[in-house]
């Protein structure tokens, strides 16, 4: 909602300012409506133009490269949920506990993060969070805390044979990288875009709209023209911020690696 709402609030400030533009024209004086002001006002749009057009194109690949990454993580989380829950059926009985948790854990993520997604049924875990912590990423005290239950229970493991031991090994080891994995998808779900720079592209747009109102003739095709430019750009600029923030809007990631992750933690 927040990033339809920063592209409406886009949408209208560049309508007003071409709409500035159009009023302001009439009221100017011979001499600053003579050729040479007009193509000056050209060449610097030309100039503003090419800047707004250079950072719109490296904000759009650095929201979708963060947006893989973010995809490429939680893929890889659900690959380690499903080699931790492996490692501690391989164990035996003695982890079916921390296995039990681990379910409960992968069950409330999915819940937690897709919130309008039907939620996993079975598990008691906590199926409302705090309104403070339903973020829609992961990053909760809830979930945080469920997690450092399971690494503690790995941790007090008590192992009767050699094998055991290894299995024991291999499971914190493979938990660590669980958790490392959990933090690198919530650092890589974090917006990345610099709010002062996006109040300077805001700024340049502001600029290049008003100076094509100033220069646009008064006729419904230069109006419709300019509308849809000023369309254009704000859903360019929706599609970016709806990319940054890889959980949430209308281009967001798929629960399937979890709920897959989960099915197979089930069985």
């Amino acid at each position: 909602m927040s990033e339809l709402l920063n592209a409406a609030t886009l949408l209208l400030v560049l309508l007003g300012s071409a709409a500035l533009g159009l009023l302001l024209r009439p009221l100017l004086s011979e001499r600053h409506t003579t050729r040479e002001t007009f193509e000056l006002i050209q060449i610097v749009t030309t100039m503003l133009v090419t800047f707004a057009a250079l950072v719109l194109g490296l904000l759009t690949s650095s929201a979708k490269t963060s947006f893989d990454r973010a995809g490429n993580d939680l893929q890889a989380l659900g690959s380690d949920l499903i080699q931790v829950d492996q490692c501690l059926r391989d164990y035996g009985p003695g982890a079916n506990t921390a296995r039990a948790l681990l379910r409960r854990y992968t069950a409330a993520a999915i819940a937690d993060t897709w919130p309008t997604e039907p939620a996993p049924e079975g598990d008691d875990y906590p199926r409302h969070l705090p309104p403070s912590e339903g973020n829609g990423h992961m990053e909760s005290a809830t979930l945080g805390a469920m997690l450092d239950q399971v690494g503690r229970m790995l941790r007090g493991l008590e192992p009767a044979a050699v094998t055991q031991q290894r299995l024991a090994a291999d499971c914190r080891y493979q938990f660590q990288r669980l958790d490392e994995r959990r933090w690198k998808l919530i650092e890589d779900a974090s917006t990345t875009i610099s709010l002062p720079f996006y109040l300077v592209l805001v700024f340049w747009l502001v600029v290049v709209f008003a100076s094509f109102g100033l220069s646009a003739p008064r006729n419904p095709i230069a109006f419709v023209m300019l509308g849809l430019g000023a369309v254009s750009i704000a859903s360019a600029i929706y599609v970016i911020l709806d990319l940054d923030t890889p959980f949430l809007g209308l281009f967001s990631l798929s629960s399937e690696p979890l709920r897959h992750a989960l099915a197979q933690l089930r069985r």
